[in-house]
């Protein structure tokens, strides 16, 4: 008779390092364009800097869940980070779309 085990869920620090990673890349990115413009820091650029490394971050803890816990082994996991990755960039996309549609910049 085989036992199932009980499920563990993600602690924070598992969680943490994904979040962070998932975010900075975004956020590192961002400040590069927004802050190397000649204008000083205006108000609308606080709604990019937010919504899309936020985004950011629960894509980063997305792949870290598809990739390492939930398909860890063989076929399945290339799969998943393949199509992990692939969700991401869309995620990251369609926060931009948003985050720029809000601030009237998206044209």
């Amino acid at each position: 008779m085989k036992t199932v085990e009980k499920p563990t869920f993600p602690t924070f620090k598992e969680l943490a390092l994904p979040a962070t990673l998932g975010a900075s890349i975004p956020f590192v990115l961002l400040s590069f364009i927004i802050l190397t413009k000649e204008e000083v820091f205006e108000s609308w650029m606080l709604y990019p800097l937010l919504i899309i490394p936020s985004v950011g971050a629960a894509g980063g803890i997305f792949f870290y869940l598809m990739g390492f816990r939930w398909f860890p082994i063989g076929n399945q996991k290339l799969i998943a980070i393949i199509f992990s990755t692939i969700l991401y960039f869309v995620a990251l996309w369609l926060s931009a779309v948003m985050a720029f549609a809000l601030t009237g910049d998206w044209n």
